[in-house]
């Protein structure tokens, strides 16, 4: 068992809780990405049991973690939005060098690469001014909520594997984020098996993709990636903050942010 990836979990979990931040980028700045496209599509095949001991030790870590700071993330959210989304920007800007070097862009990219970064940011920029379907908290299960929130867990999980698209923005935008939050809160197990069993299938179906991808197209899949990475900081930019005490937090949270996404690259690199 790979126990490491306990703390490996914990950060993308509470990554995953927040609309506009990705786990896959967490997942970069660990050095893990890799291994984890390999371990999802690996565990559901023949091979399925060397998988085992880096899947449910991260599992584990993140599972816990979004079920003890759901209400925590949420209660930052709410009453100190421009920090706490502040700090998470600091760790995407971090993250930005990081994914540079791995896709080696002095060397690699050409200006087709350069142009499909530009078209991908923008794209992902503009979902930022993308108005949310109406939130309608789902407490019951029905046939027909039960397929939208199968359907709304499989675009989540697709979303969550790519870095620099949050799974959160994503169910978010589907007006079903706080159904989701609310039932893990709340230990509202159908809800949370309905969504579940999609996240999994789309868990499965988009790792074999994205591995695919970066093994036939790798220097233009990481084109994607990086602009899907800067398109996802006009996402979470909060806005400029007030002058006084909410400044200055905000500016320590960025800063705090970008020395954690050095550290953790460090990590990464040595991994």
């Amino acid at each position: 068992m790979e126990w490491r990836n306990l703390y490996r979990g914990f950060l993308m979990g509470i990554s995953d809780l927040v609309p506009g931040v990705s786990g896959g980028t967490i997942a970069f700045i660990l050095g893990i990405y890799d291994q984890l496209l390999i371990s999802i599509s690996g565990f559901f095949s023949k091979e399925w049991k060397k998988h085992i001991g880096f899947l449910i030790p991260l599992g584990i870590g993140m599972g816990a973690t979004i079920i003890i700071f759901s209400k925590v993330i949420s209660y930052l959210l709410k009453y100190y939005h421009e920090p706490t989304q502040y700090f998470f920007l600091g760790l995407i800007v971090g993250v930005i060098p990081f994914v540079s070097k791995q896709a080696g862009l002095r060397k690699n990219f050409k200006i087709q690469h350069i142009l499909l970064m530009i078209v991908v940011a923008s794209a992902l920029a503009s979902t930022a001014f993308m108005n949310p379907i109406d939130p309608i908290t789902i407490t019951h299960l029905t046939v027909k909520n039960t397929i939208i929130l199968f359907l709304s867990g499989w675009a989540g999980s697709m979303a969550m594997l790519l870095p620099g698209v949050s799974g959160s923005f994503i169910l978010l935008l589907l007006g079903v984020y706080a159904t989701v939050i609310t039932a893990i809160s709340d230990f509202n197990i159908p809800i949370i098996i309905a969504t579940g069993c999609g996240i999994v299938f789309g868990f499965v179906i988009s790792s074999k993709l994205i591995r695919y991808l970066l093994s036939n197209f790798h220097t233009g899949m990481f084109a994607v990636i990086m602009g899907l990475i800067i398109g996802s900081i006009f996402v979470i930019f909060p806005g400029m903050p007030e002058s006084g005490t909410p400044f200055v937090m905000s500016v320590i949270a960025i800063v705090l942010g970008l020395l954690i996404a050095n550290i953790l690259n460090g990590v990464g690199d040595k991994a």
